[in-house]
């Protein structure tokens, strides 16, 4: 809900009962509405519980009027030391795209999508009618194969990309679509309003969601970089910021996801900060700035694909996951380096922290890719890795001290690196 005055009422849960929730005001209750702070306090909310018996995180955010900024002496993220902008929530960035960049930030022209599929009704019809026919194929009959695979299979169990005879070309086609959908490095100078650590507390607070709501990795890895691919072409208050985090988590999980949390389920973990009209315009116009590009490699993909290529033993598969993860909190020095070069550095540091033994010959070959090239990423790495257990930002670390996965965030990375 917007405080955009102090007059504001705002609504408290005081129970719940099966089919309804009673509402009170907090004037009633003689309390004064509170202050939302700016992008940071993560709060457990245990009165709301949704049907999965668990309890949501609400990452509440500042959201008042654009022009209204935190009362004196209330604690903010950091003093971003610029005017306050207009007040519009989303502003596109004036300066000419760089030639790599001109495709993910504008729309492309000339392509009609009328008529670029022609769909053959007599044979769908005919599909569908032998599927709905229970005389040629008993409803009953189950795939004998899927009973034999765990639901907590490895990642790269039935996965395309598993393809021997293709890994060398799909290596390539991805190290090539990387480049296209990279982030511009430097963009958080061009924020006015925005600072790196309310990036680092958002995306905390979508490493926690994913968790709450069981999404894939590469879920996460896809939002982080619709996020940044956003950020890299529209100048957004931070207000918004949240608003546009979700929506990136949104479409990411619709892509990846079999099942997608519902639009509902995105307004609710924003502490109803947003509505779901807002949410689903801010989709909109995350699609329209990213051009409908949405299949892009991330460290993630190319991790499995080393650990496919060059196998170790499953803590350390683990704790090359957690590495990896950790990269997506920092936006500098992190996104000058590409996603392969961010997982062969994260492979590099578990396989030493583990084996005491960096990069294995057979994926130098595979890549391309030699210890020297990967050494700036890795010693990053490492200083993220050292550093994370003092961070504010524990969402990832906590993640990680699950049992499934061998509590490989507790493991700790040597002190120094025999670089």
């Amino acid at each position: 809900m917007h405080l955009s005055s102090s007059k504001s009422v705002v609504l408290a849960p005081v129970s719940r009962g099966p089919d309804a929730c009673q509402m009170i005001t907090r004037a009633q209750l003689g309390q004064d509405p509170p202050q939302r702070t700016v992008l940071g306090v993560l709060t457990e909310n245990g009165q709301y519980r949704r049907t999965c018996g668990q309890g949501i995180t609400a990452l509440r955010c500042f959201s008042g009027s654009e022009n209204v900024f935190p009362p004196a002496g209330k604690k903010v993220l950091s003093d971003s030391g610029v005017q306050v902008p207009a007040k519009q929530g989303f502003d596109m960035y004036m300066d000419e795209p760089e030639q790599g960049d001109r495709d993910s930030c504008t729309g492309r022209e000339g392509m009609a999508f009328e008529d670029a599929y022609e769909v053959d009704t007599s044979t769908l019809k005919s599909d569908l009618h032998f599927l709905l026919d229970f005389n040629t194929v008993s409803p009953m009959l189950v795939d004998s194969s899927l009973h034999s695979q765990s639901e907590d299979a490895s990642d790269f169990g039935t996965d395309v990309m598993n393809v021997t005879e293709y890994a060398e070309e799909i290596h390539q086609y991805l190290r090539e679509a990387e480049i296209r959908h990279r982030p511009k490095v430097h963009y958080m100078r061009k924020q006015p309003d925005i600072t790196e650590g309310m990036r680092t507390i958002l995306v905390d607070w979508l490493v926690e969601v994913g968790e709450e709501y069981k999404l894939r990795t590469e879920t996460l890895y896809l939002a982080v970089n619709f996020l940044d691919r956003f950020l890299s072409c529209m100048s957004v208050l931070r207000g918004k910021l949240q608003l546009v985090g979700t929506a990136a988590l949104l479409l990411a999980s619709k892509y990846e996801e079999i099942y997608s949390p519902e639009v509902a389920e995105f307004v609710y973990i924003t502490d109803d900060t947003y509505t779901k009209q807002q949410l689903l315009k801010m989709e909109h116009l995350l699609l329209k700035v990213l051009a409908f590009d949405l299949t892009v490699p991330t460290t993630n993909q190319f991790l499995l694909q080393y650990l496919r290529r060059q196998g170790v033993c499953v803590r350390t598969e683990n704790l090359a996951k957690y590495v990896a993860e950790l990269s997506l909190l920092e936006a500098d020095p992190f996104l000058k380096y590409l996603p392969s070069l961010i997982a062969a550095a994260a492979y590099c540091l578990a396989n030493y922290t583990v084996n005491r033994h960096f990069w294995p010959e057979t994926l130098a070959t595979f890549t391309g890719y030699s210890l020297s090239e990967i050494v700036p990423c890795l010693s990053e790495l490492h200083k993220v890795c050292l550093g994370i257990p003092h961070r504010p930002q524990q969402a990832i670390r906590e993640k990680y001290k699950a049992s499934k996965y061998m509590q490989v965030s507790l493991v700790e990375p040597p002190a120094v690196l025999p670089l």
